[in-house]
């Protein structure tokens, strides 16, 4: 007990001796931001957290409790503990299977039988039908095959056959004027209309009659009077669709009675905008 007191007294000096060279470094950071150039504070930034920024411990549970609240007690369910004893399966259960044949003897000696399928007949013999023979296909007997025929395959390319066939020569025409070792007539061809020079030739290149916009006489004359037709119009008599009575409102005419005072909220403006000051004499 008297290690522990001990251990107590010097943890406690060192907390006060801490707690006495921080505030002593707080004065000293104050006294050193006043000599330094004031900086003009600005009401608006000069504010404080809501009060959802505040992080409280909580009051509810047992974990993370507020050490200031009282507590009240909590209880768990505890797991289920290892017993050696239990953990291994020393002999099967009663719901294993027991083999009926089987005695304290050894296996039962009673014949068993089971039923099987019927088995084909193998002396059974498959004789075609009539519809399965091809008569017409049998060539007579005693009589001569005519001579057949077919085609064989292509056969391979040989070195020695390197000679190419006459289709593969290209012969130059003889018809044109591109021929170098031949006479020929002459040629003559047809160009295009030409855009420069032709009789078409827009020369003064100036806008059409077409080309301007049409003045209406009315701003350079005097304008005669306009009319328009409106729809027809009936005065209104029996057959005229009235609003019924569900149609008015009456409850909304507030001109003829007593109201409250009505507020509604503003847009918010800037926090450094100067406010509107007037001069009044």
């Amino acid at each position: 007990s008297c290690i522990i007191a001990e251990f107590a007294k010097q943890w406690y000096q060192r907390r006060v001796r801490g707690l006495i060279e921080y505030i002593l470094f707080l004065v000293r950071l104050e006294t050193t931001m006043d000599d330094e150039k004031k900086v003009p504070i600005i009401a608006a930034r000069e504010r404080g957290p809501g009060p959802g920024r505040y992080g409280l411990p909580n009051t509810t549970g047992y974990g993370n409790h507020d050490p200031t609240k009282k507590k009240a007690p909590a209880y768990s369910f505890g797991a289920r503990l290892e017993n050696t004893m239990f953990k291994k399966d020393c002999s099967p259960g009663p719901g294993y299977f027991i083999d009926a044949t089987i005695s304290r003897t050894g296996r039962d000696g009673t014949p068993m039988y089971s039923i099987l399928g019927r088995q084909k007949d193998p002396r059974s013999v498959q004789t075609p039908a009539p519809g399965a023979y091809s008569p017409e296909k049998v060539h007579p007997q005693g009589e001569r095959h005519a001579p057949a025929y077919s085609m064989a395959m292509r056969t391979r390319y040989r070195k020695r056959d390197s000679t190419p066939a006459p289709n593969v020569y290209t012969i130059p025409t003889f018809l044109g004027s591109r021929i170098p070792t031949k006479m020929n007539s002459a040629s003559f061809s047809m160009t295009g209309r030409s855009k420069t020079g032709g009789f078409s030739e827009d020369l003064a290149r100036a806008p059409g009659p077409g080309a301007y916009q049409h003045v209406r006489p009315d701003v350079t004359k005097r304008k005669a009077p306009g009319y328009s037709m409106l729809g027809r119009s009936y005065m209104p008599g029996d057959s005229t669709k009235k609003p019924g009575p569900g149609a008015y409102s009456p409850e909304m005419v507030l001109l003829n009675k007593q109201r409250l005072p009505s507020y509604s909220l503003g847009i918010r403006h800037s926090e450094y905008i100067t406010p509107l000051i007037v001069e009044v004499e």
